[in-house]
Order: C-alpha cells, then sequence, then structure tokens
C-alpha cells in the first residue's frame, strides 16, 4: 500500500490544475481575451448599427424607451466614462454634450467605433496586477476586473435592445457572437 492516499493525490491534482491555470500569471483572467471580446463586440455593434436604415434611427418602441439611435449614444458615453474614470489611472470623465444632442445617423455610427476604438485603448493598457484594485463606485467599491465585466455587460445589454428594434422594424440581425 502506498503512503499516499486517494485524497493526498487528489489535492496535489488539484494544486497542480491551479499551478497550471496561473503559469501566464493571469489566472483564469484573460486580457487578451477580453480584448478580442470588445473587438468583436464592436464589430457585432457596428453591424446591427448599419442594418437599421437612417430613417428609423428615431425609432423608439415605446414612449419611455431611448431612440435607436439614443441607444447607440448612451453605449458610447458609458463605454467613455468607464474607461476614462475607471481603467485608466489619472484621467477625468470626459464630459462631452455629443453623447446626448441629436446627432445624424452617421454621425452617431462614428462616435460609437470612436468610443470602442478609445475604450479599447484603455483595456490595452491595463496591467494585469492592476485587475484587483479597487475603486469608488456608485453602487459601492469595485475592482478594475469588475468594470471590465460592467463595460462587457452593459454593450451587450443596449446592443440586445437594437436586435430587439432591428426585429420590430422586419429586419433580421446578425447572427449572434459573443467571443
Amino acid at each position: 500500500m502506498s503512503k499516499y492516499s486517494f485524497s493526498h493525490i487528489f489535492i496535489l491534482l488539484i494544486l497542480m490544475i491551479g499551478l497550471q491555470n496561473d503559469v501566464n500569471g493571469q489566472g483564469v483572467f484573460s486580457m487578451e481575451e477580453h480584448i478580442d471580446k470588445w473587438k468583436n463586440s464592436m464589430e457585432y455593434t457596428m453591424e446591427v448599427a448599419h442594418l437599421m436604415p437612417d430613417s428609423l434611427y428615431n425609432y423608439k418602441p415605446t414612449e419611455e424607451e431611448m431612440t435607436f439611435g439614443e441607444q447607440l449614444q448612451h453605449m458610447a458615453q458609458n463605454m467613455t466614462w468607464l474607461a476614462t474614470a475607471y481603467l485608466m489611472d489619472d484621467q477625468k470623465y470626459l464630459k462631452d454634450e455629443v453623447f446626448k444632442k441629436p446627432l445624424l445617423p452617421a454621425d452617431i455610427r462614428s462616435l460609437i467605433s470612436t468610443s470602442y476604438e478609445f475604450s479599447m485603448q484603455a483595456l490595452q493598457k491595463i496591467e494585469i496586477k492592476n485587475l484587483d484594485k479597487s475603486k469608488d463606485f456608485f453602487a459601492g467599491p469595485k475592482t478594475i476586473r469588475q468594470f471590465i465585466h460592467l463595460l462587457h455587460d452593459h454593450a451587450t445589454h443596449h446592443r440586445g435592445q437594437l436586435m430587439v428594434y432591428l426585429r420590430l422594424n422586419g429586419i433580421k440581425p446578425p447572427k449572434y457572437r459573443g467571443w
């Protein structure tokens, strides 16, 4: 009989798996994966933005909803805000009225594209060692890692609303991709 029991071997196996996951210093969190996902989110959102005819950018399904164009402007404002106020060090939030004022559809598409690119640059500058750094937020202190997840979640939430707007206008949305 071996001097090592099944439980000893099991614990050793778990430790080895944990070390394997941490070889790149990132554990289960990969900035490269988040950056790739953000690039795909931008392409997906831009595809949705181009599918809606310019004549329907003021469409909203109910009075209390934002229009299609306002949804995109809100997305742009949020990603720029999160990038400047929470992902970048020593940056002040860019309080630009362009996020709120009425714009032509082509200008809205340009704004959302520019905001994606801007926030992509912020993601690319984040150092893995800072992921657990906490910052004050209206919902309580959050880590940089949580702000990255929020950036993705918020864009996905509003893009989902845009998909419904397309469907309500008889336009088939692009095929789902979430990676």
